[in-house]
């Protein structure tokens, strides 16, 4: 094959990962800008439609780690393929005219996507010139996260004028051009080492997640149900426990803990959990706040589509930025980038405490977030990659990617947590000081990551290229 024609394929290998990265991420995370319009259509509290959103989070981060162990096998095409087509049909039962807990079934299935990305990265580490993959890996992980508001304003748009079905088709067609893009441009994987499934490792995970994500996210349990709350804190516990030792005892584990030796993957791993709550927290709330009808006392009562154009910053300074940080990896370091990165969503989560009178506010506060999640995302495999074989690529990320999740999830259960206990008996809506309190109760949590990165990943530098 020609120089040049080597070089046209790599270009449509990496476009056609970019857009399946940026779907998914769309796609999981489509229960943001339409929680609102749930609650309304299918007559339940904004509390319980936000778990359309969590739901998602908590599928991907359980499929995540049995996708990543998949990924670093020979079956990693059929693995892609397969999870889209799972991603399809989810689409397809959030588009019917079901029942809500049909919905919910619909958007678990969704949430599945969210594990494509480490599997999206072994693709590119494998088939990509050394020149190429490392941006391409950047790339993908920006996409995963500020690929979020890229679908926003289109399904408020068709939310607003054919119904808030017509909005989850919108995703389930973008599904199937995903699948088809896949099935045409993703060449099978060049590692022959077959891969086994560590099935306790996934249940044990699920069961500890959806214990804790409940716990967070069901206050009422606290208040009417204490014996429930504790059994299920107590569950969560041991089930953690008996998962921990059975990864360690797998010759095949779900998740390596045995990685977790590395200072740089608990460092970066630690800072993506903490950083994920603050990142993912402001921008649920963001768009409830802009939802919310003047009559309320604030807000600024948008449509959903109007909503979801406030997030476009968030995406073009994200990609702005996973453009942008790789090349200013070689200078500063990753690990003195993810230092920077956490300060900047902190100076986001603060701007939105302080300042949201007007919509430009809002604006500018997504933008900063949106900067400060694409320099994290950008900068996270080159502090995690240089220290994991080629082979385990999609392995190590797929922690990452778990972790992400997680922290996504929590971040989202513990934004509608506060705004729930704002919410005044018999009001629709809370009072505008959860938002503030949800805010800093964000910027904490980020302040955190920020030091984590500060002191457990001082001195980490891109492989070859010393700090």
């Amino acid at each position: 094959m020609s120089a040049d024609a080597e070089g046209r394929g790599e270009r449509l290998l990496v476009l056609a990962l970019v857009f399946v990265g940026v779907v998914v991420a769309a796609v999981g995370s489509l229960g943001a800008p339409l929680i609102t319009s749930v609650a309304i259509t299918f007559d339940v509290s904004l509390s319980s439609a936000q778990w359309t959103l969590t739901l998602a989070l908590l599928t991907g981060a359980v499929t995540t780690p049995l996708l990543g162990r998949l990924g670093s096998g020979p079956h990693r095409r059929a693995a892609i393929l397969g999870t889209l087509g799972v991603v399809s049909v989810g689409g397809v039962l959030t588009a019917l005219p079901l029942s809500f807990a049909w919905l919910l079934l619909g958007r678990a299935a969704q949430g599945v996507g969210l594990a494509l990305t480490s599997m999206l990265m072994g693709v590119a580490r494998d088939h990509l010139s050394s020149s190429r993959s490392g941006s391409t890996i950047a790339l993908l992980s920006v996409a995963s996260t500020a690929g979020v508001g890229v679908g926003y304003p289109l399904a408020g748009f068709v939310t607003d004028h054919a119904g808030i079905r017509a909005a989850y088709g919108f995703g389930a067609a973008l599904t199937v051009m995903a699948l088809a893009v896949a099935w045409k441009v993703i060449p099978p994987s060049t590692q022959k080492r077959t891969t086994r499934m560590d099935v306790p490792g996934a249940v044990l995970l699920a069961l500890v997640l959806s214990f804790v994500l409940i716990l967070v996210s069901e206050t009422a349990l606290w208040a009417r149900h204490a014996w429930t709350a504790g059994v299920l804190g107590a569950g969560a516990l041991v089930a953690a426990a008996i998962w921990v030792r059975v990864e360690l005892s797998s010759p095949a584990p779900l998740v390596d803990l045995r990685l977790l030796r590395q200072r740089a993957v608990v460092g970066a791993n630690s800072a993506m959990f903490l950083g994920g709550i603050g990142m993912y927290l402001l921008l649920t709330i963001v768009t409830r706040f802009a939802q919310t009808p003047a009559s309320a006392g604030y807000g600024f009562g948008l449509d959903v589509f109007a909503a979801g154009l406030v997030l476009v910053p968030f995406s073009v300074f994200g990609f702005l930025a996973g453009k942008l940080v790789p090349r200013a990896l070689r200078r500063v370091g990753p690990g003195r980038a993810l230092t920077v990165s956490a300060l900047v969503v902190l100076v986001a989560l603060a701007l939105f405490a302080l300042a949201r009178t007007d919509i430009v506010e809002l604006c500018a506060a997504m933008a900063i977030l949106g900067f400060g999640v694409g320099s994290c995302s950008a900068a996270l495999p080159a502090v995690v990659l240089p220290v994991v074989p080629a082979s385990e690529t999609s392995s190590a990320m797929s922690i990452t990617q778990v972790v992400r999740s997680v922290g996504f999830a929590f971040g989202s259960a513990i934004g509608g947590l506060v705004l729930a206990t704002g919410t005044s008996t018999g009001s629709t809506f809370p009072s505008e000081g959860a938002y503030t309190s949800a805010a800093w109760v964000g910027a904490t949590v980020t302040a955190a990551a920020a030091i984590v990165t500060a002191t457990v990943l001082r001195g980490r530098a891109v492989a070859g290229h010393p700090t």
